[in-house]
Parts: structure tokens; C-alpha cells; sequence
């Protein structure tokens, strides 16, 4: 079998791969992506980000006219649930979009192999579909961006039945009765909030004292409460010992409480970097303990001309992360120069309300003994949010105490995702919340809450 050659190889479709191919055939190399999935996207697009955030947006629009339109002054009666329908929908917005990459990929004149890929030595690359292979590839660079896939605990078999990862409860037949979900990070609240709005009932079983674990306590507390308000139960400081069929209902065995019976369980303990049959050892790739690529700065791995990006290396599993470092890896191949700034990447929890974190939490500042300043404005007090009847939650800016330069900010409320753009741009160019307390901000937005939080900082809000 002859071997192709390529100036860049890039193993993985999903957000970082995708991205970093089409940055680098923007700058003029020639370039192949090599993915195991037919569908191009990666998980994010295919069975994450983008079909979650589908769903969650239906479900909240179904509950709203459900059991909260009348509060504007319409009545609807008879309001019936369509999860076809809905699923639908969802499966329509993920083939849009994977059909978008697919023409981006022509456009940019991207080589396309379908299969897994194998790294042997040197810089090659042997490309197996279904145990057969199919392709031998060598390049000059090496870009290996395969993600990550959901994460277990000891004692719970993800094989048994009606034990599901996130992938299998993106697309239910129907609502389960009870819901139960391992682990109260981000993954479990999202769809947690998309099955209770649907009917079920949802337990959230969690290890720890409190839930979000990571972001801000403050803000973690508060949400707690908003969910727990919805409906959704939390067993917090619950260690799961096992899970196991009994009838009809799965059983979730806890050390410290009584079992938990539901009809299906979603584990959502993390993610794991998806590392495994790469051909790594051989190919003398070095990873950590946990399993994670080991790279320099400019992501290069223990191998000249291999190099590693987003959920395969150390920090925060998220898509816009890779794509960043996607650009950044590329962008330092060619022209020597790239940067990633992980003092001002975002992270937001599409719940209802939002949850949006930049920077430094409060308690990391306490912790590392940073002195600064806190800015806190309630929603309530925003004509915007009262008028679109989402008042629920505040903006929190922190900021130095003798430089005023912002060091975080953490919003839960409405379009929180949309509103912390603005603080991470102001984090990027080392804005003070002075500077955002004098930027004029439309009115009535909800981003007069930012302003007013930034005021605030320096007790200075007018509107509290």
C-alpha cells in the first residue's frame, strides 16, 4: 500500500480538528483530516454541545407555554408534548451543520479519510475501518485532536441496562418516569433541567457537598436553589457504590443512604480524554497519569513533529477552548507565533436560568490570598429582565483591589452565556471595572447588569 503524503495531518473532525484544519489551509499548507465518524463535527456537534442545547431550547419553550405564557397575557389550552417532533428538530440542526463543515472542508481543500487512526513510527499513520486498513499517511506535522468521551465510576457498568452516557439520552423515545443522574456537573444539570421540563422526575445523586463543582460557590448556591425550586432533587455527599437492574428499574447502590430507584440513569461524571488505540506508547507519545497528552507551550508532544490539542491535553474540556488552541497550534507551525489566553476562556451552563464564568472564582481569589473587591447586581433590579419576565439571579465582577484590574465574573440569569462575552473581552485587552462601569451600555439590555456589577465594585451602582 503506497503512502500519501500530507503537509498537516490532523486526527479528529470535532471543534479543535476541524478548526485547526481550515486555519491551516487558510494559510496556505495542504491538509487531511483524518476522523472515525462519517459524519464530520466531532462529539460537541454530533452528540454534545449542539443537540443538547437543541433540546434544552425546546424543552424550555414547551414548559414556558405550557405553565408560564399566561403571565403575559396569553392563554393556550390543551398544550401537548411532541418529542418526535422535538427530536426532530434536533437531528435537523445537527445534519445542517455537519453538512456545513463537510462544504467548508471543499472549499478549503481539505482531504477527508473516514477510519481510525493508528500513529506507527516516524510521522505515519495507519488509517482501519472496521479492522481493515485502509490507508497508510505521512506528514510532515501531526495535529492529534480526538476529544474526549464520557467518563465512568468504579462500580457502575455503563453496559447494564438503562445505565446511559449523555449520547443515549439525547435521544429518549419517550420520558422516563424517573431520572436519575451520576454526578452534578454541568452535563447532568443540562439534561437533568431538559427531562424534568418534559415530565419526568429528576434526582441529581452527587459526590461532593454541592453541585457545579469548580465554578464559583456563590453562584453554585444559587442554582442550586433555582433548580431544587423546579423540581429537580439533589443527593448530595453521595458516594455510588454500583448500579444495577432490578426488574424494571435500575438500582443506584449508595454507601451513605438508601438506594435510589429510577427507570433510567444518566452517568455524568465527567470526561475522559479519548486517547485509547492511538498507537501512542509506540509511537513514544508521552501521557500523564491520567491520561492526558503531555505538551510543551506550543503544544508539541514528547515526538518532533507531533502535537496535541483540546479535551487529549490538560485543562478545561471545552469546544471553544480546542478551537482556540486549534488556531494557536497552527498558527505557531507556520508562522512561529500563536497564543491562548486561559485567563479569560469562558464556560457557561445553558440551565434556566444561565451560568456563565470567566476568570477567577471568589473562592480562588480567597484561596490564593488575592485581595480584591466584589461588584453584585441583582437582576431584579434590571428593567430588561423584568420586562422579558426572567428576573432570577445577578452579576458578580471581582476585581484587584489596588489595580481595579477584573479578575472574574460570574453571571446566573438570563442570556448569561450571551452577556459574559463582554467581561472576557474586557479580561483579553486587561480592562479595569472601571472600564466597564464607564462603557455606556444600551438601555433597557440586559447588559446593564454587567455595568451596574462593575459600578458596584466600587459601590457606586445606581439602579440598588
Amino acid at each position: 500500500m503506497d503512502k500519501k503524503k500530507h503537509q498537516l495531518i490532523v486526527i479528529g473532525a470535532g471543534p479543535g480538528g476541524y478548526v485547526a484544519a481550515i486555519r491551516a489551509a487558510q494559510l496556505g499548507m495542504e491538509v487531511a483530516v483524518v476522523d472515525e465518524n462519517k459524519v464530520l463535527g466531532g462529539t460537541c456537534l454530533r452528540v454534545g454541545c449542539i443537540p443538547s442545547k437543541a433540546l434544552l431550547e425546546s424543552s424550555e419553550k414547551y414548559e414556558e407555554v405550557k405553565d408560564h405564557i399566561s403571565v403575559h397575557g396569553i392563554n393556550v389550552k390543551d398544550v401537548e408534548l411532541d418529542l418526535k417532533g422535538m427530536l426532530k428538530r434536533k437531528d435537523k440542526i445537527v445534519g445542517s451543520l455537519t453538512k456545513g463543515i463537510e462544504s467548508l472542508f471543499k472549499k478549503n481543500k481539505i482531504t477527508k479519510y473516514y477510519g481510525r487512526a493508528k500513529l506507527t513510527a516516524g510521522k505515519t499513520i495507519s488509517v482501519e475501518s472496521g479492522g481493515v486498513k485502509t490507508e497508510e499517511l505521512e506528514a510532515d506535522h501531526i495535529i492529534i485532536a480526538t476529544g474526549s468521551k464520557s467518563a465512568t465510576i468504579k462500580g457502575v457498568d455503563l453496559d447494564v441496562d438503562c445505565v446511559d452516557t449523555s449520547t443515549e439520552t439525547l435521544d429518549y423515545q419517550e420520558v422516563p418516569e424517573h431520572l436519575a443522574v451520576i454526578g452534578g456537573g454541568y452535563i447532568g444539570i443540562e439534561l437533568g433541567s431538559v427531562w424534568r421540563r418534559l415530565g419526568a422526575k429528576v434526582t441529581v445523586v452527587e459526590y461532593l457537598d454541592r453541585i457545579l463543582p469548580g465554578m464559583d460557590s456563590e453562584v453554585a448556591k444559587e442554582a442550586h436553589k433555582l433548580l431544587e425550586k423546579q423540581g429537580i432533587s439533589f443527593e448530595l455527599r453521595s458516594r455510588v457504590m454500583g448500579v444495577k437492574n432490578e426488574g424494571k428499574k435500575v438500582i443506584i447502590e449508595r454507601r451513605n443512604g438508601d438506594p435510589v430507584e429510577a427507570d433510567r440513569v444518566l452517568v455524568a461524571v465527567g470526561r475522559a480524554p479519548n486517547t485509547a488505540n492511538l498507537g501512542l506508547v509506540d509511537a513514544g507519545i508521552r501521557c500523564d497519569e491520567r491520561g492526558w497528552i503531555v505538551v510543551d507551550e506550543d503544544y508539541k508532544t514528547s515526538v518532533e513533529g507531533v502535537y496535541a490539542i483540546g479535551d487529549v491535553i490538560p485543562g478545561p474540556m471545552l469546544a471553544h477552548k480546542a478551537e482556540e488552541e486549534g488556531v494557536a497550534c497552527v498558527e505557531k507551525i507556520v508562522t512561529g507565533y500563536g497564543h491562548v489566553n486561559y485567563k479569560a476562556i469562558p464556560a457557561v451552563v445553558y440551565t434556566h436560568p444561565e451560568i456563565a464564568t470567566v476568570g477567577k472564582t471568589e473562592d480562588e481569589l480567597k484561596d490564593e490570598a488575592i485581595e480584591y473587591r466584589k461588584g453584585k447586581f441583582p437582576f431584579m433590579a434590571n428593567g430588561r429582565a423584568k420586562a422579558i419576565e426572567y428576573a432570577e439571579g445577578f452579576v458578580k465582577v471581582l476585581a484587584h483591589a489596588k489595580t481595579d484590574r477584573v479578575l472574574g465574573v460570574h453571571i446566573i440569569g438570563p442570556h448569561a452565556g450571551d452577556l459574559i462575552a463582554e467581561c472576557a473581552a474586557a479580561m483579553e485587552f486587561g480592562a479595569s471595572s472601571e472600564d466597564i462601569a464607564r462603557t455606556c451600555h444600551a438601555h433597557p439590555t440586559l447588559s446593564e447588569a454587567v455595568k451596574e456589577a462593575a459600578m458596584a465594585a466600587e459601590d457606586r451602582a445606581i439602579h440598588m
